[in-house]
């Protein structure tokens, strides 16, 4: 046997101590866990524990999982929303190789979502974070080939989900992709979307008022709007460029997209614009929060929270009555407000949600609590009532890794 590893592999040397002379769904081991609702798998999955990291454990022919070790490393160094894979196992003698993937800290599954709703069912949320996940891998050149609820894990993100991809089999990494093998991407998705959600209807899991064929179209009419939004060229008037081209770059940084390159192409008809959009580096939000706070989190849970900052420095610069910097002012909400936040949280209920996620939460809560009070009534004081009504209602799956077996 031979195991292929990405540096840095720090668990490489303990996961050569596995039975790999067996076939995976024949593994007796203490360090294996279970996870649960993890969706619908093809092939055996197993989860591992090693240290304090849980990783994944899939079971499949040598040359489909040489062939996702390469995309998923690709889609890795791209810095693109999927499941980080740290090697495979090959050359098992008479078995199939093992893929070895990182496992998604507070992630779960589209039936789970369904099973255990938080907040109203998912379905919204599903639909814009799917969307924005096939955009994502197309521009950057990946056709995904099996696009599907199924083969996507999901994080709640300041109220949205993220989506990343956990299933690259079938995917393909080219320079660009054709018109026609992008389409038949899209396709392919809606097929795969409709019939994953006629298995929902069929169990009872699905809303009333989901139409799974509807649902299927809706993500393909919302997916080719945001890629005509990223990639439409348009005909900018001279006297009108400075201000389209700025209107232009603004609507692509809500999205959460980057400009990497603008051209203005003279033609007959005017100046027409083309603009290349960059998605491999996180979006605004999270690189300015990076850089007052070090907090890395997810881009609706950064703008979150740098509202928060905001309205914190408007409290120093009223409490102070003078200009307070905006470094100064996240440095101080940083140890004053969020530390004291997410150190509060009791320590049976850690791990249930991501701290930015707690953080963003206990805003949302405070929100409510001061409606009914009629006033402001602070955020330690929200927490502590979050803490004890909200936060342990929280399904399992949503926490950072599964438990010790």
């Amino acid at each position: 046997m031979r195991f292929l590893f990405r540096p840095p592999a720090d668990s490489a040397a303990e996961l050569l101590t596995l039975p790999w002379q067996l076939p995976l769904e024949d593994w007796v081991d203490p360090r294996l866990v279970e996870v649960p609702l993890r969706g619908l798998h093809r092939h055996v999955v197993r989860f591992v524990r090693l240290d304090t990291e849980v990783y994944a454990l899939k079971e499949l022919s040598e040359r489909l999982a040489r062939r996702e070790y390469d995309v998923l490393g690709a889609l890795s160094d791209l810095d693109l929303p999927a499941v980080r894979v740290l090697g495979v196992a090959v050359d098992r003698p008479d078995l199939d190789a093992i893929l070895v993937t990182r496992f998604l800290p507070y992630s779960t599954a589209y039936r789970a979502l369904f099973a255990t709703p938080r907040g109203g069912w998912p379905t919204e949320r599903l639909l814009d974070a799917l969307v924005q996940l096939l955009v994502r891998l197309h521009l950057a050149g990946v056709f995904w080939g099996d696009c599907s609820l199924s083969n996507s894990l999901f994080r709640l993100d300041a109220g949205a989900l993220a989506a990343y991809l956990v299933d690259a089999e079938t995917s393909e990494r080219h320079a660009s992709l054709t018109e026609g093998l992008r389409r038949h991407d899209v396709q392919l998705a809606h097929e795969r979307v409709a019939g994953e959600l006629m298995d929902l209807e069929a169990g009872d899991l699905l809303p009333d008022d989901v139409d799974p064929v509807g649902f299927a179209d809706e993500l393909v009419r919302r997916y080719d709007a945001l890629w005509r939004e990223l990639t439409a060229e348009e005909i900018l008037p001279p006297q009108e460029q400075r201000f389209r081209i700025a209107q232009r770059v603004a609507r692509l940084n809500e999205l959460g997209f980057d400009v990497e390159e603008m051209e203005l192409v003279e033609t007959p008809e005017g100046n027409v614009l083309k603009v290349r959009t960059r998605v491999a580096e996180p979006g605004h939000a999270r690189r300015e929060l990076l850089a007052l706070t070090g907090l890395a989190v997810q881009e609706n849970q950064a703008r979150r929270l740098l509202t928060d900052i905001a309205s914190y420095r408007a409290h120093l610069e009223r409490k102070t009555g003078g200009p307070v910097t905006l470094a100064l002012a996240a440095s101080r909400w940083l140890t004053d407000v969020y530390a004291k936040v997410i150190d509060a949280v009791p320590p049976t209920l850690r791990g249930r949600l991501s701290p930015a996620e707690v953080f963003h939460e206990v805003l949302e809560h405070r929100w409510y609590l001061s409606e009914a009070a009629g006033r402001d009534v602070g955020t330690l004081a929200a927490a502590r009532s979050y803490f004890a009504q909200v936060l342990p209602e929280v399904p399992a799956e949503f926490s950072a890794a599964p438990p010790q077996s």
